[in-house]
């Protein structure tokens, strides 16, 4: 039998083996350690490694890297040949400026459906079949559904309307 203190009183205890602290380390404690350590280990061994196939003091020529003609990383310098010269003054940094023209610009359709009262109507392209929508300020004069119209298209906050209306 053993016995126990608590707070000033004796407490009789029949099997004191049933009692004794259990130790700390556990099956799946002691896995983990072992699992740590075998990674320090490989990463040492992978340093290791590392700063035994370090190859220091290689000649400029060998750590040297070429770009081709068409931008692929090598290790042989360019031909000379194929070297191409610029002029720095005709290299534009941009979107080129368009040269407007009235025939690209003007396009023509048909009225398929138009509303005096409400103010707006539809176009069909004549070339695309696209359906433009405008409005009665778009026009230039007076038209009515079934017209055949030239317009200009302009990009809306709705898709594409048309603008500049006018009967062929």
């Amino acid at each position: 039998m053993g016995f126990c203190m608590l707070k000033g009183s004796v407490v009789l205890l029949k099997n004191h083996s049933n009692y004794m602290a259990k130790s700390k380390e556990t099956f799946n404690k002691k896995q983990k350690e072992t699992k740590r350590l075998q990674k320090r280990q490989q990463k040492e061994s992978r340093k290791q490694e590392r700063e035994s196939s370090k190859q220091k003091g290689l000649p400029l020529s060998e750590m040297m890297a070429y770009i081709d003609e068409n931008g692929n990383i090598s290790s042989t310098p360019p031909d000379p040949r194929m070297k191409k010269v610029f002029n720095a003054e005709e290299i534009e940094i941009g979107v080129p400026k368009q040269s407007e023209s009235d025939e690209d610009n003007i396009n023509e359709g048909a009225v398929n459906y138009f509303n005096e009262s409400k103010g707006f109507g539809f176009i069909i392209d004549k070339q695309s079949g696209e359906r433009l929508f405008f409005h009665v300020n778009q026009l230039l004069e007076a038209i009515k559904e079934h017209d055949k119209v030239t317009y200009d298209i302009e990009k809306g906050p709705k898709g594409y309307n048309a603008v500049n209306i006018k009967k062929l």
